[in-house]
C-alpha cells in the first residue's frame, strides 16, 4: 500500500468505496501543524470532483491504470465516440472526461485514453495538431510593420491568432497546450 505522500496527478485510488482519480495533488506544511495532502480527486461513479485532505502517512490503495491508443470517430449528441484501431471496439466519453481536448479533436484523430476498470478516465491529446483553416480574413496592406497576427477560425471551429499570410483552405500547426498558432504543415 502507498502512503499520501505517494499521491500523483493522474493516479486512481480507492476512496470511500469508489474509485477516484486524482486530478491534483500538493504536499503542504503549514507552520506549526502537522504535515498533509491536499488532493482534488474525481468520482468515478459520480463524475463529481472533490478536494480531500489525507495525513501524509495516511495508508491508500492504489487502482491500476491502463493506457489505449485510440482514435477519434464522431460526436453523438454531448458525447464522443472513440474506437480502438486494432479491435475497432467502439468507446464513448462524456464532455467533462473530454474538456478541452474537444476544440482539436478532428476525425481519425489520435488519441491516448487512460481506462480503469475497462472505464475511460481521461483523454490526452498530442502536444500539436494539424488542423485546416476554414476562415482567414485578408490582412490589409501596410499591415506588416511588425509581427501583427489575425484572428482565423479552425476546422474545429476554435479561433486561434495567426500571421497575416495564412489564408483559408491552409493546414496550420497548433500547440495544443497553449492554443498558438506553431507552423504552417
Amino acid at each position: 500500500m502507498a502512503t499520501a505522500n505517494d499521491l500523483r496527478k493522474g493516479m486512481a485510488i480507492s476512496y470511500n468505496g469508489d474509485v477516484a482519480v486524482v486530478l491534483d495533488s500538493q504536499h503542504r506544511t503549514p507552520g506549526n501543524l502537522r504535515a498533509f495532502v491536499q488532493a482534488t480527486l474525481r468520482s468515478l461513479r459520480t463524475g463529481k470532483s472533490a478536494d480531500v485532505r489525507f495525513s501524509s502517512t495516511e495508508k491508500i490503495e492504489v487502482v491500476p491504470l491502463t493506457t489505449k491508443r485510440m482514435e477519434y470517430s464522431y460526436k453523438d449528441g454531448e458525447d464522443y465516440v472513440y474506437s480502438d484501431p486494432e479491435t475497432f471496439e467502439t468507446v464513448t466519453v462524456t464532455k467533462e472526461i473530454v474538456g478541452d481536448a474537444a476544440n482539436y479533436l478532428i476525425e481519425n484523430g489520435s488519441v491516448t485514453m487512460t481506462f480503469v476498470d475497462d472505464k475511460a478516465v481521461q483523454v490526452e491529446i498530442p502536444p500539436s495538431v494539424v488542423l485546416t483553416v476554414t476562415d482567414a480574413p485578408d490582412g490589409i496592406k501596410g499591415d506588416s510593420a511588425n509581427n501583427v497576427m489575425k484572428s482565423i477560425t479552425m476546422e474545429t471551429g476554435i479561433t486561434v491568432q495567426a500571421p497575416l499570410f495564412i489564408k483559408t483552405g491552409e493546414k496550420i500547426k497548433i500547440d495544443t497546450r497553449t492554443g498558438k498558432y506553431m507552423e504552417r504543415a
